[in-house]
């Protein structure tokens, strides 16, 4: 077994993209983790969650008319990020958990009609990916025009259509 030295982990620290700047202690990384988990949800859980009915979760489609047009989730509720504050209130209980969504992790969306839930004092994840996921991992949504359903790509969910059990 090799022993490693204070010198060995500086070498490799200056050499290594990844250890240059020294990973967090664990209790402080399990923290941030579960900080994080408790802000998002993933495109593959709230599909589970709706498929199996799970009381108490609505999901929100933050985008604007067009965008909702063009594809949604099943289910979702359309309340655009500016019309939150007004709408929310009207149709969304108290005790609900909001799950927000808008086109893509290129978009910040999302957040921001978090934020605007997080406001008015609803408890708020933020499903990470969007819209865009939920076509890419090959759930059905619904358009103006009837329902849809892309092939499942294989860059973000397993071909057979079954969950990742990450």
């Amino acid at each position: 077994m090799a022993v490693t030295t204070a010198a060995t982990a500086a070498a490799a620290a200056t050499a290594s993209a990844v250890l240059s700047v020294p990973a967090a202690d664990p209790a402080v990384a399990a923290a941030h983790y579960l900080a994080r988990l408790s802000f998002e949800a993933d495109v593959s859980d709230v599909h589970a969650d709706l498929a199996a009915g799970v009381p108490g979760v609505v999901v929100v489609d933050s985008r604007n008319d067009a965008a909702w047009s063009q594809g949604r989730i099943p289910g979702a509720l359309h309340i655009p990020t500016a019309r939150i504050a007004e709408l929310a209130p009207q149709l969304i209980g108290r005790d609900t958990t909001v799950v927000t969504y808008c086109w893509g992790p290129g978009c910040n969306g999302a957040t921001r009609a978090a934020l605007a839930f997080a406001r008015l004092g609803y408890a708020v994840k933020e499903m990470i990916g969007g819209f865009e996921y939920w076509a890419r991992e090959g759930f059905a949504y619904d358009t103006d025009h009837g329902t849809d359903r892309r092939a499942i790509d294989d860059l973000t969910a397993p071909r057979s259509g079954i969950s990742c059990a990450c």
